[in-house]
C-alpha cells in the first residue's frame, strides 16, 4: 500500500503499551503517526487504526482485526498512510473484505490502484441539481414513493419485516436495466445473505457489473465501522474517473452506527442519549454526504435501516431520516396480514412525489390513493367496534376501494419464487398507475379482493376470476370483508 522504498528507509516503530479488547495504546519515540494512520503488528497479521493522539508519545488505536496474540512490549510498524481500498476495472465482479482482500476464492485482482477510504464529499459547485425518477418495477414504490436517481432511499423496519428481501428484489430489477455499476456493501449482516446474493447475481448474469464488499457480524467493530467508507471509495472511482452511474446498496446502515457506538465505548467516550456515541451525527454525515450527484455521474443509494424495537424515535433512525430523499417504512402489522412488500404508505414519504417532478396526473392519483387509505385507517376502529354494517354506503365504498388497493399494491418477488411458488412480476409505472386508477373508479368492485392479491398488471385479476365480470352489480365490496 505504501512505497516500499520509503518504508524501508524510515520505518517508524512503536511499542504496545496496553491492549484492552480492540483498543490498543502504542508508544512512539521518534514520530507520532497522524490520526487514521494504519499500524501493523505481529508481522502484518494484526491491523490497527489510529483514532486519537493522547500525548506527544502515545496514540490510542482500534484494531480492525482480532487482537489474539497481541501483548504489551510487541513492536508496531507505522505504514505511513491510512486504510486503503482497491479501485479500478479489476474490481468488477469480485467480492472483497474491508482491507481489499479478495474473498471469492479467486486470484488477487490485477489492474487496480489503492486509494484512501477517508475522502471529502464533492464540493457544492460540482454537484448536479437535476431531479429524475428512478423506476424500480415495484408498484407501491413507483406510484406512491418514487425514488430519485442520484438520491438516497432508506428501507426502515424492525427485525424480520423484509428489508433485505426488498433490497435484493430492487437489485434484481435494476441491475439488469442499469448500464452503470452496482456496489453492494454488507455492514454487520449475516454472511449467509452475502453468499446467497453472490450466487443469485452470478446466475442472473449481472456479476460483471457488480462489486461486493463485506464486513460481517463476526468482524471486530473497527472493521464494520470502515467497510462503508471503503465501498464509497470504490463508488467514487466509477463516478469521477469513469463517469458512470453507480447503484450503491447498503445493508445495513444501522450496523455502521452500532459499530461506531462500540468503538466510541471502547475508546472511553461518554455516551449520549440511549447509549449512542456523542459523535453519531458527524460520523453518519461523513459517510452519507459522499453519496452525491456530480455533473459527470451519480451515486444512487438504497440503504436498509434496522429500527431497534420498531421505535422510529430512536436516535439512529432519526439521524438517518434526515439524510434521505425517500423513506420507505416497513410495517410489522402489514407483514402479519400477508401484504408484501409490507410498506406502510401513510408513514413512508418521498421528496420526489411532487407535481413538478412526477407530473400532475401521477401526483393527483397518488394523493387520492393516500386519502382513500387514510380514510380506511380512520374507519378501522369503528368497524372493529360496531361492524361494517354501521357505516354509511359511501364509507363502505371507501373501505372496499382501500382494501382492493392494498391487495393490488402487493407483488410477487423474483427473489422469493423458491419459497412462495409464485412467479416474480416486474410492473411498469404506467401499468401500476392504470390499475390504481381503475380500482378507484370502482371498475373492480364486483371482483373478490383475493383476485387482486399478488398480481402484476390489473388485467391479471380478470384472468384469475373471469366469472366476476358476469356477476350482477349488487355484490359490493363489503360482502367480501373478512
Amino acid at each position: 500500500m505504501t512505497e516500499p522504498g520509503v518504508k524501508a528507509a524510515t520505518p517508524n516503530i512503536g511499542v504496545v503499551v496496553s491492549v484492552r479488547g480492540s483498543v490498543v495504546d502504542v508508544r512512539f519515540e521518534a514520530k507520532l503517526p497522524p490520526i487514521h494512520s494504519m499500524l501493523h503488528a505481529d508481522g502484518g497479521r494484526i491491523l490497527i487504526e489510529v483514532l486519537a493522539q493522547r500525548d506527544p508519545q502515545h496514540v490510542r488505536a482500534i484494531a480492525l482485526t482480532p487482537t489474539q496474540g497481541l501483548a504489551r512490549g510487541m513492536t508496531v510498524t507505522d505504514t505511513g498512510g491510512p486504510l486503503k481500498a482497491p479501485v479500478g476495472k479489476g474490481i468488477l465482479s469480485r467480492m472483497f473484505d474491508v482491507f481489499g482482500n479478495a474473498i471469492d476464492r479467486q486470484p488477487a485482482p490485477t489492474d487496480i490502484e489503492w486509494r484512501s477510504v477517508h475522502r471529502d464529499p464533492p464540493a457544492l459547485v460540482k454537484r448536479s441539481t437535476h431531479s429524475e425518477v428512478f423506476v424500480t418495477g415495484i408498484k407501491v414504490i413507483d406510484v406512491l414513493l418514487p425514488l430519485e436517481r442520484g438520491g438516497k432511499a432508506g428501507l426502515f423496519g424492525g427485525a424480520g419485516v423484509g428489508k433485505t428481501v426488498l433490497l435484493t428484489e430492487m437489485i434484481h430489477n435494476m441491475v439488469g436495466h442499469q448500464e452503470g455499476v452496482s456496489i453492494f456493501c454488507g455492514i454487520g449482516e449475516r454472511c449467509r445473505e452475502g453468499e446467497e446474493l453472490y450466487r443469485e447475481m452470478k446466475a442472473a448474469g449481472v456479476l460483471p457489473n457488480m462489486v461486493m464488499i463485506f464486513g460481517q457480524m463476526n468482524e471486530p467493530p473497527g472493521s464494520r465501522f470502515r467497510v462503508g467508507h471503503a465501498a464509497l471509495t470504490m463508488a467514487e472511482y466509477f463516478r469521477d474517473d469513469e463517469h458512470r452511474d453507480v447503484l450503491l446498496l447498503i445493508d445495513n446502515i444501522f450496523r455502521f452506527i452500532q459499530a461506531g457506538s462500540e468503538v466510541s465505548g471502547l475508546m472511553g467516550q461518554m455516551p449520549s442519549r440511549l447509549g449512542y456515541q456523542p459523535t453519531m451525527g458527524t460520523e453518519l454525515s461523513g459517510l452519507e454526504e459522499r453519496i452525491a450527484n456530480t455533473e459527470t455521474g451519480a451515486i444512487t443509494s438504497i440503504q436498509a435501516v434496522y429500527v431497534p424495537a420498531d421505535d422510529f424515535t430512536d436516535p439512529a433512525a432519526v439521524h438517518t431520516f434526515s439524510h434521505l430523499s425517500a423513506s420507505i417504512v416497513l410495517s410489522r402489522k402489514r407483514a402479519s396480514e400477508g401484504l408484501y412488500p409490507a410498506i406502510d404508505p401513510l408513514q413512508s414519504s418521498s421528496k420526489m412525489a411532487t407535481p413538478g417532478i412526477v407530473g400532475e396526473q401521477h401526483y393527483a392519483l397518488a394523493q387520492e390513493i393516500r386519502r382513500t387509505l387514510a380514510q380506511y385507517s380512520q374507519l378501522k376502529d369503528i368497524i372493529a367496534m360496531l361492524g361494517l354494517e354501521q357505516l354509511s354506503p359511501e364509507d363502505r365504498n371507501v373501505v372496499g376501494r382501500a382494501r382492493r388497493l392494498e391487495r393490488f399494491l402487493t407483488q410477487p418477488f423474483f427473489t422469493t419464487e423458491q419459497f412462495t411458488g409464485m412467479q416474480g412480476k416486474l410492473v411498469s409505472l404506467d401499468d401500476a398507475l392504470d390499475g390504481c386508477e381503475r380500482i378507484l373508479r370502482d371498475e373492480f368492485k364486483d371482483y373478490p379482493e383475493s383476485a387482486l392479491y399478488m398480481i402484476g398488471k390489473i388485467d391479471e385479476a380478470k384472468a384469475k376470476h373471469p366469472a366476476a365480470e358476469a356477476q350482477p352489480e349488487t355484490q359490493t365490496a363489503d360482502s367480501h370483508e373478512s
